[in-house]
């Protein structure tokens, strides 16, 4: 017996429903670099450069000025817009350098560290001894990350990050960003 006109409009909407989630598309509106302590770094450069509708991209470069640095942590925190930006999901502080020598202890900073390893100089374990580069990270591969990998709820996002040296807050990077 075939469904009804009503059981087949409520199929329909279900399953056109189901595909706008996978048609979630994630968008960088902003980035904000900010030292705290320009003796110790600086960047040299913070932006997002739009080069057609495809093809949107992320780079960063902070010049380290006392290497060779063997103590970093870094703090991630994912907030969310609801009249403001509230905390969601994620707000973690890592040991970088430890975590680095073995990236499966701590499941959520290997995620973020997926975001960056491809495009990134900072994928080795302490000490660095380098200026560190996050050079043209595309917004297609981020998207996908947010969609596919770990999926996200549409909204506006803000990822803040601390980059901690020696237990001192030396950085902070936000990137901010709309999943529609």
């Amino acid at each position: 017996m075939w469904p009804k006109h009503s059981e087949l409009i409520v199929l329909f909407a279900l399953l056109y429903s189901v595909e706008k989630v996978n048609d979630y598309q994630y968008e960088f509106t902003n980035v904000n670099c900010t030292t705290l302590d320009k003796d110790f770094a600086d960047f040299e450069y913070c932006y997002l450069k739009s080069v057609n509708r495809s093809y949107k991209y992320m780079s960063i470069k902070v010049n380290l000025f006392k290497t060779p640095i063997t103590k970093v942590k870094f703090r991630a925190m994912v907030f969310k817009r609801f009249s403001g930006y509230r905390p969601f999901m994620f707000n973690i502080t890592v040991d970088a350098c430890r975590f680095l020598r073995n990236t499966k202890s701590n499941p959520i900073a290997a995620y973020f560290l997926d975001f960056l390893k491809p495009y990134s100089n900072m994928n080795h374990s302490c000490p660095f001894n380098h200026d560190l580069i996050l050079d043209k990270l595309d917004i297609n591969f981020v998207n996908h990350q947010l969609t596919k990998v770990l999926p996200f709820p549409e909204g506006d996002y803000l990822l803040e990050t601390h980059w901690i040296a020696y237990e001192i807050n030396r950085a902070v990077v936000k990137v901010y960003g709309t999943l529609s």
